[in-house]
């Protein structure tokens, strides 16, 4: 069936009264969104930023009056900013769409390097003969696309992996540590804080026709005592400055870190954290985000 939506521009000091009363007002769901070019990267710790124009938009059924329902929007709001105008309402009327279907149908393959390909599980690999990673992630985590995945994905492409032990530190979908494995990794260990997340991973372990054994998933500080020839962390910048000193205790003597999810700003700040253990190599930028890449020095 089709949905109704009602859709506003303002402010973030005025975005909760906004979301209040749409929920209020009977909606089924809210979201905030940019309503210029206002790009948000890794917030400030604490707080939840949000775009200096906002745009935020209520779903209804259709079947409900939108006259009573602005109404209502525009009592509520006087109630909270009486000498206040009631922002300008945009009705809209949304077609319903099988929305996982028109998603799947927008995930290509997509080639990462010399050696390796993504390759969407219900789409036929454009090349048989190459390593082909076959992804199913939901549309809960990444497909590859992302700057900060496939930067370190191409560093995999690269670099001779055979026979190694892999941390992917915050895995989602697992796809950096399935990579590994394929590119011939002998064992992969999984951390994240998500159980969602453990499970896609097992999944796409799965779908690659890999041993489940050989990629083995834990909830941070669970992995235990493992030493790895290679460490890969797409997260942000914050998380790993602070787990520094954990990820460095994971990692043997001359294996390799590879850290992403950080923006070009953020990279000296994130060297400074790893520098009493790692020599970094040059750092790979790719748009606003850079990956990291550096060698354990002899303890």
């Amino acid at each position: 069936m089709p949905w109704l939506q009602i859709k506003m521009d303002t402010n973030p000091a005025h975005a909760e009264v906004l979301e209040d009363v749409l929920l209020a007002a009977g909606a089924n769901a809210v979201t905030l969104e940019d309503g210029e070019d206002q790009p948000l990267f890794e917030p400030i710790r604490g707080t939840t930023p949000l775009w200096q124009q906002t745009r935020i938009t209520g779903l209804f059924d259709a079947e409900q009056d939108s006259k009573a329902m602005v109404e209502a929007l525009q009592n509520g709001w006087a109630e909270v900013f009486p000498d206040q105008a009631f922002p300008s309402p945009r009705i809209e009327i949304l077609e319903d769409k099988d929305w996982e279907r028109e998603w799947m149908e927008n995930f290509h393959p997509i080639q990462v390097g010399e050696r390796l390909w993504i390759c969407p599980s219900w789409k036929e690999a454009p090349n048989p003969e190459a390593t082909n990673l076959v992804l199913d992630p939901g549309l809960a985590f990444g497909t590859g696309t992302h700057p900060t995945t496939f930067m370190c994905l191409q560093w995999l492409d690269k670099h001779d992996v055979s026979g190694q032990t892999v941390i992917d530190y915050g895995c989602g979908s697992g796809i950096l540590g399935v990579a590994a494995l394929l590119l011939g990794a002998e064992k992969a260990y999984g951390v994240d804080n998500d159980p969602q997340a453990l499970i896609a991973t097992r999944e796409n372990t799965d779908r690659n026709s890999l041993p489940a054994e050989s990629f083995d998933v834990f909830y941070p500080g669970k992995i235990g005592d493992v030493q790895a020839d290679l460490m890969l962390a797409n997260i942000l910048a914050g998380p790993l400055i602070d787990l520094a000193p954990t990820l460095a205790a994971l990692i043997r003597d001359q294996g390799h870190l590879v850290l992403s999810g950080i923006l070009a700003h953020q990279a000296d700040d994130v060297m400074a954290a790893y520098a009493p253990w790692f020599n970094f190599a040059p750092v790979a930028q790719k748009e606003e985000w850079v990956c990291l890449s550096a060698i354990k020095v002899q303890s």
